[in-house]
């Protein structure tokens, strides 16, 4: 399978070379020029298979110009036991009888963004040495507080890489900003830029457009890739627990094999609610992709007008891994529903990046409205759901888990659909539980910090306080820098001494 950009300037190329670039060349994010179709009876055979096993029967036809030791080898590293706290990797909780929960975020930083990040880097150095490209990776990331995190710890130390994260200085939780500066590894590096995550974002991507700087880098033997969304090497396993939680659920007696399946994704970047895409178009008997933001609803927007428009206040949530008005991976979907037309697409990220604002025809908003339904849940809205679903299931989830609930809810409401639903759970509650204290106790809690708040919620949950959260705030802080965006150029020459 070769690979293609969405603005028309690279095709042919390798999967191994998509993963070691991350961005093509012309600015555009890379799509597969073909895809894989699956039957039933190959959706069948996946069913008695292990997580493990599954990732390999669906990476095998993406990666097809690695081997089938080195996919093993990446795998069976990225989802060891020691890593993931449950051995399914991602198990489905079912929550009522049309309901489930498809858990994610069982590995080391307690968010889903593990289920990519810790295949990633083995893919990345495999991908090096099969190509005969011993320069040195930069990966430059910006975070809205989950991918940070998981960046750093499944690049840290890693032979041949740096990585340098950037995140908004006031825009994550205080836990999640601990996990980052309190990082460690030889070759990771975390700043705070003061502004939200689309200036970080913006900031990176004008770095991998800088020609000047990349020229230098080439003469010092370095090369800029991405461990975001944008890097498809980080999408594509995101696609493997769409197709395992729908054989789960066959497995499991809930669900008919080629039974329809709605999946309800709390969204911000676009990337996860775009791998069920994939998923869907690969095969998988997918109703409705149900995408759900919070008061940043820039998607809602789109999806329900055909109109894209992230001149709009930028509002701080309880949902902050979803505070994000550039919706990258929104090219991708673009992309592929026009028929690949690379001019059209081209077209409407130079008026996005001039005016901020871009409309799509509307045969190709009626393409986009036939699979993706868009809603979003305020913060009142997000409370209250936590408080209930814990009341009436005995359940605890998180705020954006709380987002797609909430839209699911109106979701049913608007359209009576009651086809069997998937709710993708993308943090572990603990990563965010002040609010998920205050939700379910109400009136306890005054001036504590987060890390207080961590011990009393455990005690009264009694659950205990997963490994990666634990004693934060006891660790020695090792990342202190913070700049403005325009600093991020000369942040990164002197991390990498050019």
């Amino acid at each position: 399978m070769f690979y293609e950009s969405t603005r028309g300037g690279n095709k042919g190329i390798t999967s191994a070379e998509v993963i070691r670039m991350g961005i093509a060349q012309d600015g555009g994010l890379f799509v597969p020029s073909s895809r894989k179709r699956f039957t039933l009876k190959e959706i069948n055979n996946l069913i008695n298979l292990n997580y493990l096993e599954r990732v390999y029967e669906i990476l095998k036809y993406f990666l097809n110009d690695f081997t089938k030791d080195e996919l093993i080898d990446s795998i069976y590293k990225a989802y060891s036991n020691e890593k993931f706290s449950n051995s399914k990797i991602a198990p489905i909780k079912k929550l009522n009888e049309n309901v489930s929960m498809l858990e994610l975020w069982h590995g080391p930083t307690c968010a889903f963004k593990d289920m990519a990040l810790q295949i990633l880097p083995h893919l990345l150095v495999k991908a090096g040495e099969k190509i005969n490209d011993d320069s040195e990776i930069v990966l430059l990331v910006a975070t809205s507080g989950d991918t940070g995190k998981a960046a750093l710890e499944g690049f840290k130390n890693v032979k041949g890489t740096r990585v340098i994260v950037f995140y908004p200085e006031d825009g994550v939780s205080e836990i999640q900003k601990y996990q980052m500066i309190t990082q460690e590894g030889d070759n990771v590096f975390t700043v705070a830029v003061r502004g939200n995550f689309d200036d970080a974002q913006n900031g990176v991507k004008s770095l991998f457009a800088n020609s000047d700087l990349k020229n230098v880098m080439k003469k010092n033997n370095m090369k800029f890739s991405s461990a975001n969304s944008i890097n498809w090497g980080r999408l594509v396993p995101q696609i493997i627990y769409y197709f395992s939680s729908y054989v789960d659920l066959v497995k499991d007696g809930n669900l008919e094999l080629g039974e329809d399946l709605n999946f309800v994704i709390p969204t911000g970047n676009f990337g996860n609610i775009l791998a069920a895409f994939y998923a869907r178009e690969m095969g998988l008997p997918i109703n409705k992709l149900i995408c759900a933001s919070n008061e940043n609803n820039v998607l809602t927007d789109f999806i329900n007008t055909g109109v894209y428009n992230k001149n709009r206040e930028f509002k701080r949530t309880y949902s902050p891994s979803m505070d994000i008005l550039i919706s990258s991976n929104l090219e991708r979907l673009l992309y592929e529903l026009n028929g690949h037309n690379h001019k059209e697409i081209k077209g409407y990220m130079e008026l996005l990046n001039e005016t901020g604002t871009y409309s799509i025809n509307d045969e190709l908003k009626e393409k986009m409205q036939s699979i993706f339904w868009a809603d979003f849940s305020d913060d009142s809205e997000t409370v209250k759901t936590i408080d209930c679903i814990n009341n009436e299931y005995n359940y605890v989830v998180d705020t954006h888990t709380a987002v797609a609930i909430d839209v699911y809810d109106k979701y049913v409401i608007s359209t009576g659909d009651i086809t069997k639903t998937i709710i993708v759970s993308t943090a572990n509650p603990f990563k965010f539980s002040k609010v998920v204290f205050n939700s379910i106790f109400k009136d306890e809690l005054r001036d504590e910090n987060e890390f207080d708040i961590l011990n009393k919620l455990s005690d009264k949950l009694g659950t205990e306080i997963p490994k990666g959260l634990k004693d934060l705030n006891n660790k020695e802080i090792l990342h202190k820098d913070i700049l403005d965006k325009t600093e991020m150029k000369e942040y990164v020459k002197k991390i990498i001494n050019i």
